[in-house]
């Protein structure tokens, strides 16, 4: 036996679960992701990972502006999925498609709900210093997030690790999970249960100005700030009014004043012990290790950062 689905995603996070059910006994009917967009520079038209994946297992590829039309409802009618995978697909589901599926629209969530329900619950369990995280396969609902849970795996959070280690870790662990998940709908053994909506806490849209760091912080809040937001939107400081982009850095067990160099070498203190900064970017300039910055720039034992 198997199950028709249809796949919505459109990051590199999604990839894994595409190739997943495409690799698998179950028949992928569509697969639609958001359209390509237009590079920074030269006006280049860029595919989404989902759209260039789909195209390599030669699968029927839709890529509609918005799913809220009548084109699009009598598509996805026609294919009678049994299930809607959906994954960082990046727009609403219109609550009058969520019918159209035999066995419902089927989400992987970045997080343990009802914990960091929303857009960014990565960068926000690393930010929050949480212990742990993982995925969450639910049924979509009307309301963003909220829909009853059948499975959730668990991973440690290491204090080294950065959003995009992270969101391959998660990313894998997800394609691994929906296969399990999609055979216990199958056979009839999925449980879903309602989520404690009590708990919920919300994972905002991460904005550019979160990411300037605070010296009067903990060096471990500090470096969590640096790994949640990297690779984007990163954290930074500014010296003599340029801006630097910290990429990593680690803690280091000394004190002093929040904000003061304690070295030559970017060793910087926190409100609780000291930060020393690995790699980094000058605005304007490509990131390097800070070796290799500091054989261009000082910044002087002593100095004081903001």
């Amino acid at each position: 036996m198997s199950q028709k689905i249809v796949f919505m995603g459109t990051p590199e996070f999604s990839v894994p679960t595409l190739k997943s059910l495409a690799n698998s006994n179950h028949k992928v009917l569509a697969v639609y992701s958001q359209p390509a967009s237009k590079a920074h520079r030269g006006q280049k038209i860029i595919p989404s990972s989902v759209e260039t994946a789909a195209k390599e297992y030669s699968l029927n590829l839709r890529t509609p502006v918005s799913l809220d039309n009548d084109e699009e409802y009598n598509f996805l009618k026609k294919l009678e999925p049994d299930i809607v995978v959906v994954i960082a697909y990046g727009k609403i589901i219109p609550k009058r498609f969520l019918n159209l599926a035999k066995n419902g629209f089927i989400n992987i969530h970045a997080s343990l709900l009802p914990k960091w329900r929303g857009a960014a619950p990565i960068q926000r369990s690393i930010m929050n210093l949480d212990d742990e995280t993982g995925i969450s396969i639910m049924k979509i609902v009307e309301e963003l997030d909220a829909g009853p849970v059948m499975q959730k795996d668990k991973i440690k959070i290491n204090e080294n690790v950065d959003t995009l280690t992270l969101s391959k870790i998660l990313s894998q662990l997800g394609a691994k999970s929906i296969i399990s998940a999609i055979n216990k709908i199958e056979k009839g053994q999925a449980k879903f249960q309602e989520q404690n909506h009590g708990l919920a806490t919300y994972a905002e849209k991460i904005s550019k100005t979160e990411g300037r760091i605070n010296w009067k912080e903990s060096a471990k809040k500090v470096l969590a700030k640096i790994n949640g937001l990297n690779p984007n939107p990163g954290a930074w400081f500014e010296h003599n009014k340029e801006r630097y982009k910290v990429w990593k850095a680690k803690i280091v067990n000394e004190d002093s004043d929040p904000g003061k160099t304690l070295d030559d070498k970017l060793t910087i203190a926190c409100s609780e012990q000291s930060i020393k900064i690995l790699e980094i970017q000058k605005e304007g300039k490509n990131k390097q290790s800070t070796d290799q910055f500091l054989l261009g720039n000082k910044i002087k034992q002593g100095e004081k950062i903001i």
